[in-house]
């Protein structure tokens, strides 16, 4: 890319290289698309028309321990800005801290809340210290990608809607110099809604931006700023799911009539999404608003995008390339080809473990221990996954949770279940039994809030007392379960599983065998016969399923498949029918229109 001026904001229109420039953005987040097919859905965008690529940068990915460090693989950030780079695309970079972004507390790592005093997203010294340590890994990676040294990077956010969180007037500033000093020099942005406009600013040469599903935002925001570019840095191509609800579309032809609106009122534009991808693993955020009882996002992060989460053309893809064409001097280039699918032969489940035999770690505590806090991950904490608390009664009687419970748990008594606790039923009742019985409390962390002012109050499993018969219950045995690949990797080598002929105990691990003749294909997964839960291929955790839905397949990138043998297991908390099924398309349930 010859190199000029770089991105500027000095009047009504935004220039590059000193001519007139208009963002045609589109969001693919590299943390969500498998790195195999990072190029297919690039080079989809750009025949799209879109000709800057915009992306979040997940804090909690790259840094899961303090101080320990991931920029490989699957999180090759430099890789993904300099594969835009050849595929012609300009970069904004969306480097948080907080991103929101429907993951798992915004992209902060949970080990941030081991300090009881934490403030997130201000100037809190516990907080402040952890954001200098990554941008001193993170800025130095991507500063040689900016414009001004021969790169694609024209933009950078400061930080991530903070007008609506806005407990600090402190703190953005304190972002704003985090990247200046350390050499970020490319025009910077911040991006919020109409309400949060007037608190999320930072003074100084900052283009403020918006984001909305409708086209009603340009107005204001010219009339804020009428010397500075407009652009919607969100246009909301679509929306995500939530278990337990429907899935939710936003009609094609209203979604590209609102592009062409915004377009014809000379502004510039960022599709979020344009390519969803998928929530794969445990990193999922959750949604709560109006209620304090967050629903979990679901694995699919197809988000009714342009792009499906396999990548497929959709009739907003079709609509849109014909729209963005208009802006562009040259022919788009051709649309590339699909990738292959396959429904492979079903998966019958040959061997099976109970929880209770694969537990490894085990910590004592007289009282419950969240999982943020249990010494666990080099005294990092839990960050995901189940915690099973087990403790000692000597009667019946009615278990309160006192609303400790995040966010769901199965109860047991002597490995025999009785019951689930969670944000709605605060109560079971426990069987009368004579003598010693242990009380087992499976814990689920779903996904912690990704929005709204509670993060500080995102710590999971069991986060204070729960009381049986009014008294609360001590002296517990904690278990960490966060099922990691190495856990799983182990698990599936290990000689303990138990043939099929036996009878399953539930909540437990089920093995099969995917043979993949030829070449692997993308697929889909479905588990009709199967209840809630996890699936791992070699591993690699897809996600979780939950037969409530919306969602009811899981999609299975190709890459992540080998030739011959893979290694399928499933936890499963509470049924099965023993078989794993595929299809070649996705089914993420009955659909709503986006309101």
């Amino acid at each position: 890319m010859s190199q000029k001026e770089g991105l500027r904001a000095n009047s009504s229109q935004f220039t590059l290289e000193g001519e007139p420039f208009r963002i045609l953005g589109g969001s693919i987040h590299y943390f969500r698309v498998p790195r195999a097919y990072w190029e297919d859905r690039l080079l989809k965008m750009r025949a799209c028309g879109v000709n800057t690529l915009t992306t979040y940068v997940p804090w909690n990915l790259h840094e899961p321990e303090r101080g320990v460090f991931n920029f490989q693989d699957q999180l090759d950030l430099k890789a993904y800005i300099s594969l835009a780079a050849e595929l012609g695309l300009w970069v904004i970079l969306r480097p948080g801290p907080y991103i929101c972004a429907e993951w798992d507390l915004g992209g902060l790592p949970s080990w941030l809340l081991r300090d009881p005093d934490m403030k997130l997203r201000t100037t809190y010294p516990g907080f402040t210290e952890a954001v200098d340590s990554f941008f001193d890994q993170l800025i130095p990676r991507v500063a040689p990608y900016q414009y001004s040294k021969g790169g694609p990077i024209i933009a950078v956010q400061v930080e991530n809607k903070y007008g609506s969180y806005a407990k600090d007037v402190e703190y953005m500033p304190y972002i704003k110099e985090a990247l200046l000093s350390r050499g970020i020099e490319e025009l910077l942005l911040t991006s919020d809604n109409q309400d949060g406009w007037n608190l999320g600013g930072v003074n100084g040469g900052i283009v403020l931006t918006g984001h909305t599903d409708s086209c009603t935002i340009v107005e204001p925001l010219a009339h804020l700023t009428p010397q500075k570019p407009k652009m919607v840095m969100e246009y909301w191509s679509g929306w995500f799911d939530l278990w337990g609800d429907l899935h939710h579309v936003f009609a094609a032809e209203d979604m590209v009539a609102i592009v062409t609106e915004i377009l014809k009122q000379d502004a510039s534009i960022n599709l979020y999404m344009f390519h969803g991808g998928t929530n794969f693993g445990f990193m999922n955020g959750a949604f709560a608003i109006a209620t304090p009882m967050p629903k979990p996002m679901v694995t699919s992060y197809d988000y009714d995008a342009p792009l499906s989460e396999a990548g497929d053309y959709t009739t907003k893809y079709t609509l849109l390339r014909n729209v963005l064409s208009r802006y562009h001097s040259e022919k788009l280039p051709e649309v590339p080809s699909l990738q292959a699918r396959r429904v492979y032969e079903p998966v019958i489940i040959q061997k099976h473990l109970s929880l209770w035999e694969s537990l490894q770690f085990t910590e004592k505590s007289e009282k419950p221990v969240n999982m943020e806090n249990l010494p666990v991950n080099n005294n990092n904490g839990q960050s995901n996954g189940y915690t099973l608390y087990e403790t000692i009664i000597h009667s019946g009687g009615l278990l309160n949770s006192m609303n400790n419970v995040r966010d769901r748990a199965l109860v047991f008594v002597d490995k025999l279940f009785v019951g689930v606790l969670d944000y709605k039923m605060l109560e079971c009742a426990l069987p009368d039994g004579k003598g010693e019985r242990t009380l087992s409390l499976l814990v689920e962390n779903s996904g912690r809030l990704n929005y709204g002012k509670l993060l500080d109050e995102q710590r999971k499993g069991l986060v204070g007392d729960i009381e049986l018969n009014n008294t609360p219950l001590r002296d517990f045995i904690i278990h960490s379960l966060d099922m990691k690949p190495g856990f799983v990797n182990r698990l599936s080598a290990s000689g303990q599983w138990n043939s099929v002929f036996q009878k399953p105990s539930f909540p437990g691990f089920f093995h099969g065998k995917l043979y993949v003749g030829g070449h692997p294909r993308d697929t889909f997964i479905r588990l009709p016969g199967w209840s809630k839960g996890v699936v791992f291929i070699n591993g690699q955790n897809l996600g979780r399923h939950w037969s409530m839905g919306p969602q009811q397949t899981l999609y299975l990138p190709a890459p992540w498949l080998n030739r011959g043998n893979n290694q399928v297991v499933v936890f499963e908390e509470q049924e099965t029918d023993g078989k794993i099924q595929f299809a070649s398309e996705p089914d993420l349930g009955m659909t709503v229109d986006v309101q």
